[in-house]
C-alpha cells in the first residue's frame, strides 16, 4: 500500500510530559490526532495529523442526537529490533466498514484508514512503550457531524484516530477475573447492533457493568434476550474449555467478531485443539462445571488480549473455575503464542503484522 502523500502533518510545538509510572488503560493520550472529513459534494478530504486537542462540533450534529458513532480498537507494538508493527489493521478496517453500512455511515477508504493510523504512529513514535505487556492503543472513530434535526443519515462525517500508551486493561493483568452473569439487562437483540462496534452498544452496557463492579466483579457475562444462551463477557468474546475442546459462541449477528477471537481460533487449531463455534446454553456451562468437564474459560479482545475467568456467578450460584485442575493452561498457551508474534519474538507465519515504515 502506497503512502498517502497528501496527509499533512503539523507536529506539536508543546509536547506533553510522558507518564513514568503504571500506564493502566486509556489514561494518557499522545501529542497528535489524525483527522479526515467527508461531505456529499467533496467526498473524503483534508486528511491531516495535528496536535491533539479539542475540535468544534455543532450542537445539532447528528452524532449528538441520533447516535451515528462507532469506533475500532487496535494496537501498535515496538519490537526489540526497533520495528513498529500494527496487529491485523485490515481486520479492523473490514469490521468498521461492515458497521458503517449497518449505521448508514460513510466509510473512508482503506488507504485513508491505514495510512492515517500509520502517520499518527510516526508522529507519536516516542510514545510507544517498550515494556513487555505494553503497547500503543489506537482508537479510530467515525461520527456524523452534519448540523440538522430529523431522523436520517448524516451527509457529513469525521473520521479521526487518537492514541494512548497502555498496559493491562484489567487491574488483575493476566490474573483471573471474577465475572457476574447478567440476568436483568441484555447487550444485543437479533437484528440489532450487536455485531457492530457502535458507541450505543457500550452506553447500553454501562449500568450492568457498574452494578457488577459494586458487587465485586470485574465484568458481566452477557446472555441472549431470553437469558438462556451465552454471548460475550464484558467487551470480549469468550471461550470455554470443555472435554478438551474450545467452545465459543457462534457469530450469529448479536456478537461482535473480534480479531483476537479469530486469531485465537487459528492458534488453537494449529496446536491440535478442536474449536467448536456454536450456540451455547448457560445450563451447559453449569453442567460441565459440575461434572468436572469444564476446565477453564477466558475472554479475548484487543484491550486485554486474553483474560482468564476465575469465577462465574449467577444469582446465588458460583462456579469457581480457579479451583479446576487446569484453570488457565490453554489460555496461557495462546496468550504466550499471540504476544510473542505481536512483539516480534516469534515468526509471523499468519501475516498478522503490518510494519510501519519510519
Amino acid at each position: 500500500m502506497k503512502n498517502l502523500k497528501f496527509i499533512n502533518t503539523i507536529k506539536s510545538q508543546s509536547p506533553k510530559l510522558k507518564p513514568t509510572g503504571e500506564l493502566g488503560f486509556g489514561k494518557y493520550f499522545t501529542d497528535h490526532i489524525f483527522i479526515c472529513d467527508y461531505n456529499r459534494k467533496k467526498g473524503w478530504f483534508d486528511p491531516h495529523v495535528i496536535p491533539y486537542g479539542d475540535f468544534r462540533i455543532d450542537p445539532s450534529a447528528s452524532v449528538l442526537h441520533y447516535g451515528q458513532a462507532m469506533f475500532e480498537g487496535m494496537k501498535a507494538f515496538r519490537h526489540l529490533n526497533g520495528d513498529i508493527a500494527l496487529f491485523r489493521p485490515e481486520y479492523n478496517y473490514e469490521r468498521m466498514k461492515s458497521g458503517a453500512d449497518r449505521l448508514c455511515m460513510e466509510m473512508p477508504s482503506i488507504e485513508i484508514f491505514i495510512e492515517g493510523v500509520k502517520e499518527l504512529v510516526r508522529a507519536d513514535l516516542d510514545w510507544i512503550p517498550s515494556q513487555r505487556g505494553s503497547s500503543l492503543y489506537l482508537r479510530p472513530t467515525l461520527m456524523g457531524t452534519e448540523a440538522f434535526l430529523g431522523v436520517r443519515p448524516s451527509d457529513e462525517y469525521r473520521f479521526f484516530v487518537i492514541a494512548s500508551p497502555v498496559s493491562s486493561y484489567y487491574k488483575e493483568g493476566i490474573g483471573p477475573v471474577k465475572i457476574w452473569v447478567e440476568e436483568n439487562y441484555v447487550r444485543a437483540a437479533p437484528g440489532g447492533l450487536g455485531s457492530t462496534k457502535a458507541a450505543a452498544n457500550y452506553a447500553g452496557s454501562l449500568k450492568a457493568a457498574h452494578e457488577a463492579k459494586q458487587k465485586g466483579y470485574s465484568q458481566v457475562l452477557w446472555l441472549d434476550v431470553n437469558h438462556e444462551y451465552v454471548e460475550e463477557v464484558g467487551t470480549m468474546n469468550v471461550f470455554f474449555m470443555i472435554d478438551g475442546e474450545a467452545h465459543t459462541p457462534l457469530l450469529d449477528g448479536t456478537i461482535l467478531a473480534g480479531s483476537v477471537r479469530d486469531s485465537v481460533i487459528q492458534l488453537l487449531k494449529n496446536s491440535g485443539i478442536s474449536v467448536v463455534e456454536r450456540k451455547i446454553k448457560w445450563a451447559e456451562i453449569d453442567a460441565a462445571f459440575q461434572d468436572g468437564r469444564l476446565t477453564e474459560a477466558f475472554g479475548t479482545g484487543t484491550a486485554a488480549v486474553i483474560s482468564p475467568i476465575g469465577e462465574l456467578t449467577r444469582g446465588l450460584k458460583k462456579l469457581n473455575l480457579a479451583e479446576t485442575q487446569e484453570p488457565f493452561k490453554v489460555g496461557r498457551q495462546v496468550y504466550d503464542q499471540m504476544t510473542a508474534i505481536q512483539y516480534g519474538e516469534a515468526p509471523d507465519i499468519y501475516n498478522w503484522l503490518m510494519k510501519v515504515n519510519l
